[in-house]
């Protein structure tokens, strides 16, 4: 019988228990962890991908009313409420189990149990989770497409979105371009919820931010034992996204033996975890994006062309801001109106409309968003005037060479910032990896 994908925690005082659950349940399920304590909960949660918790409901000699257990149980749903929870007892009282249920608990199990039952309760519980987080997921893409609808005056953006539409509903390799802040995330979600894959996962993996060291074992995964910190099997990225969307932001960041790793498996569509030999063939849509110029890297050798090819069967390129400005008061007005709903605030103006319609927005849409967000807290009545750094303003442009600007304004912000690698990051609409990298490349 092939073990079911799962990660299952289970919470017991007792050493039999966990010992003889743990054996019972690892014939099913590829990850079984045990803790004797449930003040280790939160670290199991953050180090282990956990599927379903197996939780104890008394653990202090003496006591046996059930308290502890749902006073877990409450905790465990503060940190993530789609998780099962299966509790266990040996004392079985109808009212105990029926408040646990009224909790949240998905099921109740007595001590000692029937292994048949047991694992036909945990087996229930993973589908359970399952379908909460395809749920989950759902909805986050509701959400996210009623908060950016594609609306634009812009003949450029008109045409990007245009694009867009037709090839959503396909599989076809699709190529987002654009400089940092344009939406390439935003509109990678799009495509995936407009897809026939808009039930399962979308999964974003910032190539930028993963070392090269990291690569194989963040995208493909590992087994058991094939390094030194692999203290279990482990899907990867990849492989979590069977059904779904992998979008692959920042690709002009990969070295040439990472960008052959990717090429094979883009060719291939088959992985395998690091440590093992088994073949793996995930059914994911790829969405590359990046803000490089890929055709210049390809003629200077350190893009391969092949790749190209292979990632760009449709190619989008979406414009800064600077050029589609009759749509900033839009978007300004968009964001001023989420922005009140988060911070409970209500009917507030901006002052400086025109002033922000001419600035150059380095850092186009994100930079707008952060703008707005800082001036709404911070603001104590109902006019708001965004403050704009100027630095590099058309006015203030001495020099059209790209990378000269780029370099200009790395130093601005960390000067603005007085030094502070998130702070200038987060003005320049960059990752904090990315930011590092520029400052490598410009011997900052």
């Amino acid at each position: 019988m092939r073990k079911k994908e799962a990660g299952i925690l289970i919470v017991d005082d007792d050493e039999d228990i966990l010992f003889s659950a743990r054996v019972w349940l690892k014939k099913f399920f590829t990850e079984v962890v045990t803790i004797n304590s449930p003040n280790k909960i939160i670290t199991a949660l953050q180090n282990h991908q956990i599927d379903v918790i197996l939780l104890d409901m008394n653990f202090r000699r003496g006591f046996e009313d059930g308290k502890e257990g749902l006073y877990w149980l409450s905790e465990i749903k503060e940190i993530d409420k789609d998780v099962p929870v299966i509790l266990m007892t040996a004392y079985g009282e109808v009212e105990l189990a029926v408040e646990a249920l009224k909790n949240g608990a998905t099921d109740f199990i007595l001590k000692p149990w029937n292994n048949e039952k047991l694992y036909a309760s945990v087996n229930l519980a993973v589908d359970i989770s399952r379908k909460n987080k395809k749920l989950s997921q759902w909805e986050n893409l509701q959400e996210n497409a009623e908060n950016y609808e594609l609306q634009t005056q812009s003949p450029k953006m008109q045409q990007a979105i245009n694009t867009i539409k037709k090839v959503a509903a396909t599989d076809a390799n699709l190529l987002l371009l654009g400089e940092n802040g344009t939406g390439k995330y935003v509109m990678a979600e799009y495509i995936h919820q407009n897809s026939k894959r808009k039930n399962e996962p979308f999964v974003h993996i910032d190539l930028g931010s993963i070392s090269e060291n990291l690569f194989e074992a963040e995208l493909f995964g590992y087994s058991k034992g094939a390094f030194t910190d692999a203290k279990t099997d482990k899907a990867g990225k990849i492989e979590n996204a069977d059904g779904g969307t992998v979008f692959l932001d920042e690709i002009g960041n990969l070295t040439p033996q990472l960008q052959q790793k990717l090429l094979t498996l883009i060719q291939t569509k088959k992985l395998s975890r690091i440590g093992e030999t088994k073949e793996r063939f995930p059914d994911v849509r790829f969405i590359f994006a990046t803000n490089a110029d890929l055709k210049k890297m390809i003629s200077e050798n350190t893009f391969r062309e092949d790749l190209y090819f292979r990632i760009n069967t449709v190619e989008v390129e979406l414009p800064p801001l600077r050029e589609r400005k009759e749509d900033i008061a839009s978007l300004t007005e968009f964001f001023i109106k989420k922005y009140e709903k988060k911070y409970g605030k209500s009917n507030l103006k901006i002052t400086n409309l025109e002033e922000v319609q001419n600035y150059h927005f380095p850092g186009n849409i994100r930079e707008l968003e952060h703008s707005v967000e800082r001036e709404i807290i911070l603001s104590e009545n109902e006019n708001i005037k965004l403050s704009l750094s100027h630095s590099a303003s058309e006015e203030q442009i001495t020099s059209l060479n790209l990378e000269e600007m780029e370099e200009k304004m790395i130093k601005n912000a960390l000067k603005k910032h007085k030094g502070n690698i998130t702070l200038a990051a987060e003005a320049l609409g960059l990752t904090r990896a990315s930011l590092y990298r520029r400052m490598e490349k410009f011997g900052i």
